[in-house]
């Protein structure tokens, strides 16, 4: 179903987002280009070890982004550029005019409208998206600090200490502390604000 509001844009009722989508929703294009590196990290595609990243494994893309990522790293290259580079692709790109096209997005400050909120929170509620996607790589830190019985899990067990490491080395980058503190601007962008 789709209708039109009052400035031409179409408003969907129902489309299923893919991972990459919520992840723009939830953070911006670099939200988008964390996640599509814990996806390939997780598939066994690239290896992280030291904050940089390689191909190690088949190169097997289910996204355009994931093969963003890939091809922004043909040998052995620092996390932060790998994911700056496909932030600015044309790739992380598609994902945002997606998501205008959708009308989830605002054309011009590409911010959550109040229906790309709408459509994250009930994402969020009904876990149908990883931590990660939604909340970066510290969520990886914050799951793998927890104790207590073992429960359902937003991030298999099998990202170990690798991710953990990630997950404290973009918190490092970006200036934010792993007790969520924060000791600077987020560069991927906020879930908030208001509609263009």
């Amino acid at each position: 179903m789709v209708r039109r509001t009052g400035r031409g844009r179409a408003v969907t009722g129902g489309e299923d987002l893919d991972l990459y989508q919520y992840a723009c929703l939830a953070g911006g294009v670099l939200r988008v280009a964390e996640s599509a590196v814990l996806v390939l990290v997780e598939r066994g595609t690239l290896s992280l070890a030291a904050a940089r990243l390689r191909v190690v494994g088949d190169r097997h893309c289910e996204h355009p982004v994931e093969e963003a990522v890939v091809t922004a790293c043909p040998r052995s290259k620092p996390l932060r550029q790998v994911i700056d580079a496909v932030g600015r692709s044309a790739e992380a790109g598609d994902v945002v005019r997606s998501l205008v096209s959708l009308g989830l997005l605002g054309p011009r400050r590409h911010r959550p409208t109040r229906a790309g909120r709408r459509r994250l929170a009930d994402a969020a509620s009904t876990g149908r998206v990883p931590a990660f996607a939604l909340h970066g790589a510290a969520a990886l830190v914050r799951a793998s600090t927890r104790s207590g019985p073992p429960g359902p899990r937003s991030v298999p067990d099998g990202l170990g200490r690798t991710l953990v490491r990630m997950g404290k080395a973009l918190d490092d980058d970006r200036g934010h502390t792993t007790d969520g503190g924060s000791g600077g601007t987020d560069a991927g962008g906020g879930g908030g604000g208001g509609g263009d």
